[in-house]
């Protein structure tokens, strides 16, 4: 197969995009579940009559403190790792760093399962081992992302970088859109333990995806004769080793001298992504107690925004180029967005509406604000552009997930 020929780019493509699907789908898998997490455990309920999700067999009892730590710890880890992942991707390389992070995505789904099984449930080992589970997923998922983004630039530098770009973030959507299609029903028909397990069977196909894009890539490479290439600049990233504090703060003059609107951008970025995804967290059990929506319908509600983000990314991201004004347009989707929260809380107005409407601020929020952070640093600073609005947004997404925890914990009490 001639290598250089747009077939090969796009099955190396393939196989790229399937890397976070799987961890993806287990994300909000917390979300859809929610009323299990945090419903009252008692043998006596049936899961099928309790439209509330109060009270059911398979309930684990977390506070909504503890659950929304569930969330936390995943912002947290992906916020730390991206800081020290990018150089180790660096040094190992892309075929190493998938094998190696889609494993960590594999474990951490199966110990987050394994701590639902039965006979954990309840006791002191199952919330620790959840947190493990989610901290282990956070880490594979947010490495793996870098991953892809080296996979991507090398094969399609040049050619069609942007369309691959926006599939590799349209499957990442898909992930999340099966969990708020299938998860509940799933969990209703076969039990909680068995469906998380589900979740880690797809992060399983994500690491025989990475096994296959490494023996593809690789020989990619070997027919395009940059296999030396790269083995010697990978060695050369081992060779720096004891210059990394130097370089370190030479990074941080660089960041002194990022601009204002740079500034501004990580922060509308920070607070946008922390109003919206938090509230998706939160959102299904919201559904059903204030629209007496059943488990799937709720679940259905959240996943909307998702599905709207999947299907219009490729469009939003072409019109967003053409027309300009990112500015503008970022402003526009905060001052929707801001709305959209008591609309909810204090009107009757159809939760499909908001989160639709929602799904598409989002999309175009996303799109306005991360590529634009590349038009105003210096080129040679756009990896750590990146890297410290990564780590703000995650630290910012954990702190709201806290706080929404303390709130509804104290106001159960």
């Amino acid at each position: 197969m001639d290598v250089e020929s747009c077939w090969f780019r796009f099955v190396v493509l393939l196989f790229n995009c399937l890397l976070t699907v799987g961890s993806y789908f287990c994300f909000d898998m917390p979300s859809v579940l929610q009323a299990e997490f945090q419903g009252v455990p008692n043998v006596t309920c049936l899961n099928q009559t309790n439209s509330s999700g109060q009270c059911c067999q398979d309930c684990l009892g977390l506070s909504p403190a503890n659950y929304n730590l569930l969330y936390a710890i995943f912002s947290w880890t992906n916020s730390v790792i991206v800081l020290f992942a990018g150089y180790f991707i660096d040094k190992v390389g892309n075929r190493v760093g998938s094998l190696l992070f889609s494993s960590a995505s594999l474990t951490g789904a199966c110990v987050f399962a394994v701590a639902t099984h039965p006979a954990l449930r309840h006791t002191a080992a199952m919330f620790p081992l959840l947190m493990v589970g989610r901290l282990l997923l956070g880490s594979g998922n947010g490495s793996l992302r870098l991953v892809q983004d080296r996979v991507t630039a090398f094969w399609f530098k040049d050619k069609e970088l942007a369309m691959a770009f926006g599939i590799t973030l349209s499957f990442s959507r898909l992930g999340s859109v099966l969990n708020f299609l299938l998860t509940e029903n799933a969990a209703i028909n076969k039990g909680l333990s068995w469906v998380l397990l589900g979740g880690a069977v797809l992060c399983g196909c994500g690491l025989l995806a990475a096994l296959v894009l490494s023996a593809v890539d690789l020989y990619g490479v070997k027919q395009l004769g940059q296999l030396e290439t790269v083995n010697i600049q990978s060695k050369a990233v081992r060779n720096i080793s004891c210059h990394i504090c130097r370089m370190f703060f030479q990074k941080l003059t660089d960041v002194k001298r990022f601009p204002l609107v740079y500034w501004l951008l990580v922060l509308v970025i920070v607070f946008f992504y922390s109003s919206v995804l938090p509230f998706i967290a939160d959102s299904s059990k919201f559904f059903q107690d204030k629209y007496g929506a059943s488990k799937t319908i709720s679940a259905y509600y959240s996943g909307v925004v998702y599905d709207v983000s999947m299907v219009m990314s490729p469009v939003i991201g072409i019109l967003v180029d053409r027309l300009g004004y990112r500015g503008w347009i970022m402003l526009a989707c905060s001052a929707l967005t801001i709305p959209m929260f008591p609309l909810l809380a204090y009107t009757d107005i159809h939760p499909l509406a908001v989160t639709a409407s929602m799904g598409f601020t989002y999309v175009i929020a996303a799109i306005s604000t991360w590529p634009t952070q590349a038009l105003v640093v210096p080129m040679a600073t756009v990896g750590t552009a990146f890297g410290i609005t990564t780590c703000a947004q995650g630290l910012g997404m954990g702190l709201t997930n806290v706080g929404v925890g303390q709130i509804l914990g104290s106001d159960t009490q």
